[in-house]
């Protein structure tokens, strides 16, 4: 089978890329606006670069055409505080994709705890096992698009201690929650690679 894209309509497009490719990691973004904590979920979300460090995130807009509050907050402020999910927060991270009015935070909401470790950045989800402290970089326009790609620079990173299996090489294991089509899924299994022959 081979589908053409020009003929589909886009709910159907985004059900075939979210199912394909797969699986994708959760951006938990935090974000703030007059002292209101905004926490929301995003899946198409991926590294971009290692220089400049990088992440792009698309986020889309309300039901009504208004920009999510995550887009209003970061155009308004210009950072966030981006947390992966591990298991243990899956519940509390899907809560928070429920929309709330602005002036409402999902932290306070669903009772999801947050601490404050980047300074001049939003507070970040407790017990998240990585979190980025972030400024929106770019905005990138894509005609005919209800999502906003988001090009994040990556300030500085929070690592959970007890996630460091190698501090002199950067290994870590956060056996992290991602996305694959509607539902989410573990992504703490590891495969080694073949051996390439000579």
């Amino acid at each position: 089978m081979i589908l053409d894209y020009s003929q589909l309509v886009p709910t159907d497009r985004y059900k075939l890329m979210a199912q394909c490719v797969v699986p994708r990691p959760i951006a938990w973004i935090a974000t703030e606006d007059n002292g209101v904590l905004n926490l929301a979920p995003f899946s198409y979300f991926t590294p971009l670069s290692s220089e400049p460090p990088t992440l792009i995130v698309s986020v889309g807009h309300k039901s009504d055409g208004t920009p999510k509050d995550t887009l209003a907050n970061l155009r308004k402020t210009g950072r966030c505080t981006l947390c992966l999910v591990s298991e243990d927060l899956l519940e509390p991270m899907h809560y928070s994709s429920q929309a709330l009015p602005h002036a409402q935070s999902e932290a306070e909401r669903f009772g999801i705890p947050t601490a404050q470790v980047f300074e001049g950045f939003p507070s970040m989800v407790e017990g998240a096992p990585s979190a980025f402290a972030c400024t929106l970089m770019q905005e990138v326009d894509l005609p005919g698009s209800k999502t906003r790609p988001l090009i994040l620079r990556i300030e500085r990173q929070y690592i959970d201690d007890d996630r460091i299996v190698n501090p002199e090489r950067h290994y870590l294991e956060c056996d992290l929650i991602g996305r694959a089509g509607p539902k989410y899924v573990r992504m703490g299994e590891r495969i080694e690679a073949p051996e390439i022959p000579e």
